[in-house]
């Protein structure tokens, strides 16, 4: 999406009352008539004005216009009804308005009340700019000319508007893996506005994390590249180095993201717990709940103490997890995996070393059917968690 396309549809999300329509002939003074503004059909009078004009009286009002978030104006609002004429019209521009020129003809205007005395206003000129405004709210160009009923956008366009917003305003190429994970939360939380699933199908919450994040992870790198992907590469050298660099940086997050959208979970249920914790030496479990300091106080009761791995894949790495507390020897080891299956014979491996596996439900079924009774669900662990800790 380009950043008036962007604009207009964030607007309209957010407005109360939402018009748009192609800007005529008579519009952008092209005919040579006098420029009497832009006309509003009747059905639109909303946009305008509380009640319809009576016929036989002129009425006006003046509001406060934003145009592209750049410059204001005072414009205004009349219904002609004297004589014979009968209708609705935008006017009062301000001198040099750039967007009722006659290349103008054509474009989408598209206008947003924000409240009583403030708007906003676009004029998309370009094919890529009008398609995307009209695609984001499913309607065709024979649906203009009317209000538009934002409400009923599809929750997959209020994403994408949002992975927009986000990426326009980024003050760096690639932010951490931190912020990357909490902006796609945060985005997929307001969209789709099922917080309570933190608590009640924790499972469900992880992989839409997960997904969002991959969603806003690849429209930044189509962000990043889009222009290097374009313009094509001077050399093998230079393809290679910039694949790399891309591999790389997916590989680091998607490394983390599991980590940051697992505390998130942990932290909407109110566990104690402590991140990358040193128990000996150099060992560090991704999660020991309930701490640091409890695991070093040898008058706490081992059987309180959980450790958890989160490993995005764990098909090759799994052992890594079996002497991360030595405290923990001979106990239950957790691991938390998005791995969709492992052999039966690995399986039995990690029972044999007390290994649990925590999967999100839906994964569970791409496991050995005969052991997939071993295996634990995120929500399964959660309230093993808050049992323990006595929630």
């Amino acid at each position: 999406m380009t950043n008036d396309s962007i604009l207009a549809i964030q607007a309209a999300l957010k407005g109360k009352v939402v018009f748009c329509k192609f800007l005529s002939a008579n519009d952008t003074g092209s005919t040579g008539a006098h420029q009497a503004g832009v006309y509003i059909s009747k059905p639109s009078i909303p946009i305008l004005f509380d009640e319809p004009g009576v016929k036989g009286e002129n009425k006006e009002r003046w509001v406060k216009v934003k145009w592209h978030d750049d410059f204001e104006t005072d414009t205004r609002f009349i219904y002609y009804g004297q004589g014979t004429r009968n209708e609705y019209r935008i006017t009062n521009f301000g001198r040099g308005f750039p967007f009722l020129r006659p290349d103008y003809t054509g474009a989408l205007f598209v206008f947003v009340k924000c409240d009583a005395d403030n708007y906003q206003g676009y004029v998309l000129n370009t094919e890529e700019d009008i398609n995307q405004f009209l695609d984001a709210f499913g309607i065709s160009p024979t649906e203009t000319n009317r209000l538009i009923e934002t409400r009923l956008i599809q929750p997959e366009e209020h994403e994408k508007v949002a992975i927009e917003e986000f990426i326009s305003n980024l003050t760096v190429e690639f932010p951490s893996s931190e912020e990357m994970s909490a902006a796609a939360r945060r985005i997929h939380d307001a969209v789709f506005d099922h917080q309570e699933f933190i608590r009640t199908n924790p499972d469900r919450k992880l992989l839409d994390w997960t997904d969002a994040e991959y969603r806003l992870f690849r429209a930044l790198e189509y962000a990043r590249y889009r222009e290097i992907l374009s313009n094509g590469f001077a050399s093998v050298e230079d393809f290679i180095a910039i694949a790399n660099q891309v591999l790389n940086r997916r590989k680091s997050r998607a490394g983390k993201s599991l980590e940051h959208h697992l505390s998130a979970i942990f932290d909407g249920n109110d566990l104690r717990y402590q991140e990358q914790a040193v128990t000996e030496g150099n060992k560090k479990p991704d999660f020991l709940f309930p701490s640091h300091e409890a695991y070093h106080d040898l008058t706490f009761p081992t059987d309180k103490l959980i450790s958890l791995a989160a490993k995005t894949t764990c098909k090759d790495r799994w052992r890594q997890v079996i002497n991360e507390a030595d405290r923990l020897r001979g106990k239950n080891k957790f691991l938390c995996t998005l791995q969709q299956g492992i052999s039966a014979a690995q399986m039995d491996e990690m029972q044999m070393e007390r290994v649990i596996l925590v999967v999100p439900k839906p994964y569970i079924a791409t496991y050995p059917r005969d052991r997939q009774d071993r295996i634990w669900t995120l929500d399964k662990f959660v309230g093993y968690v808050r049992e323990v800790e006595g929630l």
